[in-house]
C-alpha cells in the first residue's frame, strides 16, 4: 500500500481535525491544570523546529518545564531533570504534552506520522545522508518514538544527558528516520498510529 503526499495530507488533516474535537475536553483540562500550577508562564511552549525541506516552524507543546528552561540546560530531557514541573512530569509520562501538535498537523507543519522534528542546532549538524529526513514532513510519532518511548528514563542518571542521547539514542533514531523517509507506506503509518495509541496503557 504505497502513499502519495496529497493522500497522506488529506488523511492527516481529517484525522487531526477529528482528534482535536475528540480530545478537546482533555485539552481544556490540561490547559487549566498548567495555568493553575504556574500562572506566570505561558500554557503552550512554541519551540523552534525544522520541518519539510528545511523550513523552520514553531512546534506546540503543553509547557512541562520551568520558564527559560532552554537557557538553563540542554535540549535533551531525562526523567530526573530538575527543570520539569510536577505537572510536566505527568504530562510527559503519558505524552499528553504532545497533544497540541495536532494543531501543527492541521496547519501543515507536521504529519501525524513522520520523523520527529529537531531543533535548528541539531539539523545544522546533519550529514548529507541524514538530510534526506527533511524530504518528508516531521511527525508527532514514528518508529523511533515507539522504540524510545522511555527516552527520559534512558537518559536519567547520566551526568551529561546530551552526550548520553548522542551515544545511546541518536544513531538508531537517525537510522529509523531515514528508513521511514525512504520506504514508509500508508500501512506503516496506520501501524505506527495504533501502536502509539497503545503505549500509555503499557506504562
Amino acid at each position: 500500500m504505497t502513499r502519495s503526499r496529497p493522500a497522506k495530507r488529506a488523511f492527516d488533516l481529517a484525522l487531526a481535525s477529528i482528534g482535536l474535537v475528540v480530545t478537546s475536553p482533555l485539552l481544556l483540562a490540561v490547559w487549566a491544570r498548567v495555568r493553575l500550577i504556574d500562572r506566570d508562564g505561558p500554557v503552550l511552549y512554541a519551540g523552534r523546529r525544522i520541518g519539510l525541506g528545511g523550513r523552520e516552524f514553531r512546534m506546540y507543546k503543553f509547557r512541562s518545564m520551568v520558564m527559560n528552561a532552554d537557557k538553563i540546560g540542554g535540549a535533551d530531557t531525562p526523567d530526573d531533570d530538575p527543570r520539569l514541573t510536577s505537572t510536566g512530569k505527568f504530562l510527559r509520562r503519558y505524552k499528553l504534552d504532545e497533544l497540541p501538535q495536532l494543531i501543527n498537523v492541521v496547519k501543515g507543519d507536521m504529519s501525524l506520522v513522520g520523523p520527529r522534528p529537531q531543533v535548528p542546532q541539531e539539523v545544522a549538524n546533519y550529514t548529507e545522508e541524514e538530510r534526506e529526513i527533511l524530504s518528508v514532513r516531521p511527525g508527532i510519532t514514528d518508529w523511533s518514538s515507539l522504540r524510545f518511548h522511555n527516552e527520559g528514563e534512558i537518559l536519567a542518571g547520566h551526568a551529561d544527558p546530551n552526550e548520553a542521547y548522542n551515544r545511546l539514542i541518536r544513531p538508531e533514531k537517525m537510522r529509523l528516520g531515514l528508513e521511514y523517509a525512504r520506504r514508509a507506506t500508508l500501512r506503516d503509518d496506520l501501524s505506527i498510529l495504533v501502536k502509539t495509541f497503545l503505549v500509555p496503557f503499557r506504562r
